[in-house]
């Protein structure tokens, strides 16, 4: 748990991969320069959002398998993959590919549910199972147990003179399994990720229980506390938890920065004060001011008290250089500040 005489183990950060439709490939080439960037700087890992049919990273796996040859040392990770838009053989396939490109650094984070805009979509993604496709914890779990090596049928051998078939995915990735995180926005979410031998990505996006105080900070700490004590009981007392908040230090911005940074952050507030929606859901503020500013307030936070290690997320309409700036004070500025040390 992270505090002025415990030191954040682990720093990473998260981008959405906006791009220009325009220019696609621009937006592209700039995420991955930012991966190279952070590994420069020393962070640990870098995650990529999920994004379908918007203007930001579709496809993770792809854009980690062109940074695993641009990066040597930082582990790059997906920060969700919804499973609801995936074949779970598929994309254990293509993990465990990236993951051997990479020399074991993939680290996968999931999440299961109905697709977001189901309706306007699910002809084109499901025209034959829509209204039968199972988007319950079943889903993830298949997709586990995929990426575990466990049979996907009998058959296994040679078949004619040179086809040599196995009975499990390929290839398979000793250790990805247990690299697997899974996105829990809730404590039924938290609870059941611990159980299942999952790592716990914590985000700015909650959903508090009807009894709860809809204080943020106190809803993601009683979650981490409540995965926790499930993966101990499983007997994954070495489960892995992160959290991830939007942090927007200054220390060496512009003027020009600094009101574009704030004019974004109080945009996002209003939806900060009270829960949202019929489910209560709840955003985290946004963190904004110098490094030793953030970290006060850090330090004062329930869930980040929690962890000790973090993904920072990235604002997501930005430019290149404000993230180049915003990266680089993290590196040098707040993560020292937190008592961490870069990854050289």
């Amino acid at each position: 748990m992270p505090s002025p005489d415990r030191p954040l183990r682990k720093l990473g950060f998260l981008t959405i991969g906006l791009f220009d439709p325009a220019d696609p490939a621009a937006g592209h080439l700039s995420t991955l320069e930012i991966i190279e960037l952070g590994e420069r700087l020393g962070f640990d890992s870098a995650w990529l959002r999920h994004r379908h049919l918007q203007f930001g990273i579709s496809s993770p796996v792809a854009v980690m398998a062109a940074a695993s040859q641009r990066t040597s040392r930082i582990e790059l990770g997906t920060a969700v993959t919804p499973l609801g838009w995936e074949n779970p053989l598929r994309l254990a396939e293509d993990l465990a590919t990236v993951d051997l490109l990479s020399g074991g650094r993939i680290n996968p984070g999931v999440s299961v549910g109905e697709p977001m805009t189901y309706s306007t979509v699910k002809h084109e993604l499901y025209p034959g199972s829509a209204d039968t496709e199972d988007f319950s914890y079943s889903r993830v779990e298949r997709f586990a147990r995929l990426v575990a090596g466990d049979k996907v049928r009998e058959f296994s051998g040679k078949q004619g003179v040179v086809e040599e078939f196995s009975d499990r995915v390929e290839p398979h990735s000793p250790g990805l399994r247990d690299r697997l995180w899974y996105g829990a926005g809730s404590l039924k979410s938290a609870i059941w990720a611990g159980e299942h031998g999952f790592n716990l990505l914590s985000s700015s996006v909650i959903f508090p229980e009807k009894d709860q105080v809809p204080d943020f900070a106190a809803v993601q700490q009683a979650q981490i506390r409540a995965f926790r004590d499930a993966a101990a009981r499983a007997g994954h007392a070495n489960a892995r938890v992160s959290q991830g908040l939007v942090v927007v230090p200054t220390d060496s911005a512009s003027t020009t920065q600094r009101e574009k940074y704030r004019r974004y952050v109080d945009e996002r507030t209003p939806r900060t004060l009270t829960p949202q929606g019929p489910k209560g859901m709840m955003f985290a503020a946004d963190l904004i001011g110098s490094s030793d500013q953030i970290a006060e307030q850090l330090h004062a936070h329930g869930g980040f008290q929690e962890v000790d290690e973090v993904a920072f997320a990235l604002p997501f309409s930005f430019d290149h250089e404000d993230y180049v700036q915003i990266l680089t004070d993290i590196a040098q500025k707040l993560g020292p500040a937190l008592g961490w040390a870069p990854a050289y």
